[in-house]
């Protein structure tokens, strides 16, 4: 036996390896990210030949694993909560098609949110899609459950999701494992257009199979008594029982335990949908009332049937948004038992960690882009020459370029290319010339860029896109993009055009420059503000192409310049507030503006940002 201190994630990685999956597909995204990573580490450590790659989104990521499902190989999909939209389309029909090897799909929910657009809840959506939904409480049952979801699926042949939230995926466990063996089941797909290419008559039928699947699997749920399970004694008669399942089961199950609290039983729901009502009715019985917490939103609270007893988010005694964090679940359950009049909870002493941080008087820091990111110097130039566009942008690093004042809108990953199109189609039918300029990623607009610039140009849109090109997915740690034309496993596979794939669109106007250079930016785009206006105009494209500088230590920044600011400084904070580089600051000693040498990255940008010409090079 091996042992390794592991991620979540990496957990969920080894539990796809155990379990045979020869064919493993993701798009990056927090909290997700590390799955496939680790999967390749353990790949290359065991000599396995299992398939990986980054998918341009989790649609296409999806659809590769469902293909290679249906030719007899298990197969696995990782993303984020919200990437799971991208992919609803394919999980919805692949639910009524089913499958023939088997079909994990892992959904990572980020309830706070940390880093993401919303706090949205993959268990609804697997109630929504009709599949099985397990809700891992650590790391070691995630990895367990990765098994699990793979016998259902091949059982049932039916996709399963497998829905860790957060701090599943980022907590960390020491797991044993033994050997990896791999799985050489070669692959064979047997035609069958009434079933993989059902049309809607024959999918009422494939609707009706699926639905008799949930019922025997539900059934399974009932008796799964590893992951569903009470604490009742069955004797007994309880005021106030707890509903919890996930992270919150884990929080809830430390909470008792370190104050003796027998007297509270808990019932455990690790498979949400479909959901063990039996089990559930038999604990409702036996107490009065019954707290539901879970994250992130009220599936099971809904699917109690005695509404009359439950406690929760509908009843106002669970917080409606946020992520139940270990003292916001021990308010919830003190405020609880006071209401019920039953013994509190003994609170421990505060650590009074909190206190100390609030007293060291810290200046608070909002988020910000890295010191010598070339995207801040992209949206510098934007603002200075279109001060009176509507900006609009995406999901990435460059979504801080809220800060820079050169980002209005943020709505999913390529809404910055469809909704300018949508902007100019409402001010272009009032007669309105209004400036608009759309910032993406590399990697977004390969994500989910094209559909909509294809769109935009076709329908006659007008607008600037500055494609800001940093090499990499950024954000997400670092992963390729399909420019490099490097694969997920470190092989060589062909390098897609960013060029190309942008005048395969239909654009004409196509521009590539290093945005460290202000005053070629600035003159492009002028040019491009200009052929936006012309008669025989239409969109221009601009590639800020500029490697970044985490990814890219040594490339980013070749020739470093050392800066100093003269006493020429008028304190205007220009360079403060409209450049925002953190290495830019007000020191208190000599009363102005100052360079701290520590994060100046030596980029040399901001010596063309000064108005008053106080930012030179040192001699």
């Amino acid at each position: 036996m091996k042992q390794e201190i592991l991620l979540g994630n990496g957990a969920i990685a080894l539990g796809l390896l155990e379990a045979g999956c020869q064919v493993v597909t993701s798009y990056p995204g927090t909290p997700s990210s590390e799955i496939l990573p680790e999967v390749i580490r353990f790949k290359k450590l065991e000599n396995l030949t299992t398939y990986v790659e980054w998918s341009t989104n989790e649609k296409v990521a999806l659809d590769n694993a469902f293909a290679a499902s249906i030719a007899g190989k298990r197969a696995a999909c990782c993303m984020k909560q919200v990437g799971l939209n991208v992919a609803a389309d394919s999980l919805m029909s692949a639910a009524y098609m089913g499958t023939k090897a088997a079909l994990v799909i892992i959904s990572c929910d980020d309830p706070g949110p940390h880093s993401s657009q919303t706090e949205q809840d993959t268990r609804f959506m697997a109630r929504l899609a009709k599949v099985p939904v397990l809700d891992p409480s650590t790391p070691e049952e995630a990895r367990k459950m990765v098994g699990l979801a793979v016998d259902l699926s091949e059982e049932f042949r039916i996709p399963v999701i497998l829905r860790p939230a957060i701090r599943v995926c980022h907590a960390r466990q020491n797991i044993l494992y033994g050997e990896l063996k791999g799985n050489d089941k070669k692959s064979s797909f047997e035609k069958d257009p009434m079933h993989w290419a059902a049309t809607p008559r024959f999918r009422l039928i494939l609707h009706e199979e699926l639905n008799r699947k949930l019922q025997k699997i539900a059934e399974k749920f009932e008796a799964l008594s590893e992951y569903n399970f009470h604490t009742l004694d069955l004797a007994k008669r309880y005021p106030l029982g707890i509903v919890a399942s996930g992270v919150s089961y884990a929080v809830v199950r430390d909470i008792l335990m370190e104050r003796d609290r027998k007297d509270i039983p808990v019932l455990k729901i690790a498979t949400p949908f479909p959901f063990p009502e039996g089990l559930a009715d038999s604990f409702m019985e036996a107490c009065d009332r019954v707290l539901v917490i879970e994250e992130t939103d009220t599936l099971m609270e809904y699917l109690l049937r005695d509404k009359k007893k439950v406690l929760g988010r509908l009843s106002g005694h669970v917080p409606l948004q946020g992520e139940l964090v270990p003292h916001v679940i021990e308010r919830i359950m003190n405020s609880v038992l006071q209401e019920l009049n039953l013994r509190p909870l003994e609170v421990g002493k505060e650590s009074g960690v909190a206190e100390l941080v609030n007293r060291l008087d810290l200046p608070v820091r909002r988020p910000t882009l890295c010191p010598g990111c070339p995207h801040r110097a992209a949206f510098f130039a934007i603002r200075k020459r279109e001060p009176k566009a509507i900006f609009t942008s995406d999901i990435g690093c460059y979504t801080l370029g809220l800060n820079l004042g050169a980002v209005d809108t943020c709505l999913d990953m390529g809404a910055s290319i469809t909704m300018a199109s949508g902007f100019y189609h409402a001010f272009s039918q009032d007669g309105i010339n209004q400036p608009i300029v759309a910032t993406i990623g590399d990697s977004t607009f390969f994500h989910s860029g094209t559909a909509g610039l294809l769109n935009a140009v076709y329908n006659g849109a007008r607008f600037i896109l500055v494609i800001l090109d940093n090499l990499t997915t950024a954000m997400t740690g670092m992963q390729p993009t399909p420019a490099l034309g490097i694969r997920a496993d470190g092989s060589r596979g062909k390098a897609v055009s960013l060029e190309r794939s942008v005048a395969g669109c239909g654009v004409d106007f196509i521009e590539v420059l290093d945005p460290y250079d202000l005053k070629k930016m600035d003159e492009v785009l002028r040019k491009a503000s200009e052929y936006v206006r012309e008669p025989e105009g239409g969109i221009a494209v601009i590639i800020a192409r500029h490697p970044c500088l985490i990814a890219y230590r040594e490339e980013a920044v070749p020739y470093k310049k050392k800066v100093v600011i003269t006493d020429e400084c008028t304190e205007c904070n220009f360079c403060i507030e409209r450049f925002e580089c953190p290495a830019i600051y007000h020191d208190q000693e000599l009363g102005r503006t100052n360079i701290n040498d520590r994060l100046c990255t030596g980029c040399g940008v901001c010596l063309s940002v000064c108005p008053k010409g106080a930012i030179v090079e040192a001699k």
